[in-house]
């Protein structure tokens, strides 16, 4: 009987060793195979378990290594390298919490372990960076310009005194900046037009349409001016109560509203971005929607409020009114 038993020890120690063998040498899925047939002889063997965990882990079979991290823990509960092969596992997976609880078990059971110390290091700064990357995913999903136009709400309050039309304008301007910002986020850019928020009972639907592409607008300024010539009169004949202008910084050669001096200065910097200019009988304001780069994503940050006197894109659109009392 111990003849028999010592066979079966010889046994595994043959083919453990033949598995790590076949590890060291890039052989994963044969080592898999020979620490399964070890376990078969002594199932109750930490050390296998982990072992093979590694090979599964290399295999990327990640639910089978996760599994056999959870055995070798089991089997032996104050061995680091059980938590080390849970811990990697985990980090595999991208549940970079979990792995970090995982690692830092493993320390406790062996504070001296650089290798632990250095897995805790890099999880830390993954976590934190898999964390922005959703903070930025749901800042480009999740677009709210309204929460930054309460100023220009008030405003716009102000001047028109009834709710229902300053409440259309308003509505008006956030869906426009909303739908710039994310054709900005999908593509990198954004058509350069105007919208036009129509009179309802009186506007020839069928003759004058809620947005006029003046893509030309910008070239040189001759064409900025016959184009805000053009759209004073289709304002006018299409009766509308407001409009609004979005554009590209990068399309625009006249008029670079952003070189110059004194209350023309710049100061938001070189990037590119959306100018947004809202027109109305008694409200103009201009805002500029910076753009920028993060871990390879576009993202628009807060739309800043320009002085219009300084910065304005385009001229005054419609005739001025006076504002409501």
């Amino acid at each position: 009987m111990a003849e028999r038993v010592m066979e079966s020890g010889e046994a595994e120690k043959s083919l453990k060793e033949k598995g790590n063998e076949f590890f060291k040498a890039g052989n994963y899925l044969k080592a898999a195979a020979l620490y399964t047939q070890a376990i078969k002889l002594d199932p109750s063997n930490a050390t296998l378990y982990s072992n093979r965990a590694a090979a599964f882990l290399s295999l990327v079979k990640l639910s089978k290594a996760l599994a056999d991290a959870e055995t070798t823990i089991k089997l032996n509960p104050q061995w680091e390298k059980g938590y080390f092969r849970k811990g990697s596992v985990l980090e595999a997976m991208e549940k970079y919490q979990d792995a970090l609880a995982a690692f830092e078990t493993a320390l406790k059971y062996n504070p001296q372990s650089a290798e632990v110390s250095r897995k805790i290091k890099r999880l830390g700064q993954l976590q934190k960076e898999k964390q922005r990357a959703q903070e930025l995913e749901s800042l480009r999903s999740n677009v709210n310009m309204a929460k930054h136009l309460e100023s220009f709400k008030s405003e716009l309050s102000a001047n028109y005194g009834a709710e229902e039309c300053w409440k259309e304008m308003f509505s008006f301007l956030v869906e426009t900046m909303e739908t710039a910002v994310k054709s900005w986020h999908e593509a990198s850019k954004v058509d350069t037009r105007v919208y036009f928020l129509l009179g309802k009972e009186k506007t020839q639907t069928d003759k004058y349409a809620p947005a006029v592409n003046i893509d030309k607008a910008f070239e040189s300024p001759n064409t900025h001016s016959n184009c805000f010539t053009y759209l004073r009169q289709y304002a006018e004949e299409s009766f509308s109560k407001a409009a609004c202008l979005v554009t590209s910084k990068s399309s625009i050669s006249y008029p670079q509203v952003w070189k110059g001096q004194g209350s023309r200065k710049w100061k938001l910097g070189q990037n590119d971005g959306i100018f947004v200019q809202f027109e109305s009988p008694c409200n103009r304001n201009v805002w500029f929607i910076p753009s920028t780069k993060e871990k390879g994503q576009t993202l628009c940050r807060e739309p800043e409020a320009l002085d219009i006197g300084a910065h304005e894109i385009l001229p005054r659109i419609f005739k001025e009114v006076s504002k409501s009392s």
